[in-house]
């Protein structure tokens, strides 16, 4: 038999080794998106001259934003794994591209440790409200009438980091964003506990955001779910309270957190230099009246008030779709929805208090 020098048994071994490791780990790089183009109408939507104008036009995005986006995901071996999230949100009627071109940007690891990601993603507060009782299970917004979003200062932070562990039927999750010194700030610290099974779904959320001159902004919300054959219904709960003082530069930072209809705001201008508490209140349900057809309806009552009686007020939003899935990818949808301002100087930019609307559109997702 041939004899082996010591050196050529020990890189055989290293290339098998080598071979082995690399056989183990696999690696999976997944390319996503979404286009959504609808025709939307709504009621006053004027100039402050003529606020009884109505206003006609495609949006690139009625039920979901448009987005593209890669999702990479290697295992590491021992169960662990390496992920990664890019995603760009973009307006299909016009292709252009919203800021941060990236809406989110995040590595992480996932294990039996939990999941551990880094970057600029999702907050605690949406990912509670998201999963446990959004309102179309299917979608889970109306994206150019989100009163929800009015539960989660704003949806993403920056520089966050992000712990989320499982046992059983519960979850909890705990982020903690740094300031960087920014000149709007954005330090933020949070968590919540959710728990899901057997069609239920609870949770309860935390979440306070700094603004540069160290005014914060605190948030807490609670709500949940329950599915039971073709229905589903929802009922949720959400609290912003201000600190008192806020320089005009962490009103406008607070302003794009709560400034739209879209997005459960109301008012505009001074007004945020004034609030200090709001709360939001839904309730809603949804049918499945075929495999392929969903109907949903949604009402939304919001409060503000403030150190001055020009900011307190409220609104009553009322949303209903419905929805028709072509097939797994490819669906269309009419929306129709309410918005009814009361109080102070609670009111949209050209001075309205009230607005109709309704959408019709059409939603491929790859």
């Amino acid at each position: 038999m041939k004899k082996i020098a010591l050196k050529q048994v020990v890189a055989l071994c290293a290339v098998a080794l080598a071979s082995g490791f690399a056989c183990a780990q696999t690696s999976s790089v997944q390319l996503y998106g979404i286009v959504d183009v609808a025709y939307r109408h709504t009621s006053n939507e004027g100039p402050a001259s003529d606020p009884g104008q109505s206003l006609n036009q495609m949006v690139g995005g009625g039920m979901s934003q448009s987005r593209w986006g890669i999702n990479v995901n290697e295992d590491l071996g021992g169960g662990l794994k390496a992920l990664v999230n890019l995603e760009n949100r973009f307006g299909a009627d016009t292709g252009a591209a919203t800021t941060p071109y990236f809406q989110q940007s995040w590595v992480g690891l996932q294990g039996g440790f939990g999941r551990l990601t880094m970057g600029r993603q999702y907050n605690i507060l949406f990912d509670l409200v998201t999963s446990t009782y959004a309102s179309y299970p299917y979608s889970p917004y109306m994206d150019v009438y989100k009163p929800e979003i009015g539960f989660s200062l704003g949806a993403r932070n920056d520089n966050m980091i992000k712990y989320m562990a499982e046992v059983g039927a519960v979850r909890g999750a705990l982020q903690y964003a740094f300031d960087e010194k920014s000149p709007t700030g954005g330090k933020s610290i949070g968590g919540y506990l959710r728990y899901a099974a057997n069609g239920i779904a609870a949770g309860a959320g935390y979440q306070d955001y700094e603004f540069a001159s160290g005014k914060k902004v605190k948030a807490y919300t609670l709500g949940g779910s329950y599915r039971t054959g073709p229905w589903y219904v929802n009922l949720g709960y959400g609290q912003n309270k201000v600190d008192t003082g806020l320089t005009p530069t962490d009103s406008a930072v607070l302003g794009a957190m709560w400034g739209s209809a879209a997005n459960g705001g109301f008012g505009s201008g001074a007004m945020f230099l004034n609030a200090n508490k709001r709360t939001i209140y839904t309730v809603g349900a949804g049918y499945q009246v075929t495999p392929q057809i969903n109907l949903g309806a949604h009402y939304f009552r919001a409060k503000q008030s403030g150190a001055t009686s020009s900011a307190d007020g409220t609104a009553d939003f009322l949303t209903m779709a419905a929805d028709y899935a072509f097939s797994k990818r490819t669906d269309a949808y009419l929306e129709v929805d309410r918005t009814k301002l009361k109080g102070g100087n609670i009111a949209f930019a050209n001075g309205a208090t009230s607005r109709s609307g309704f959408t019709i559109g059409l939603r491929h997702r790859f």
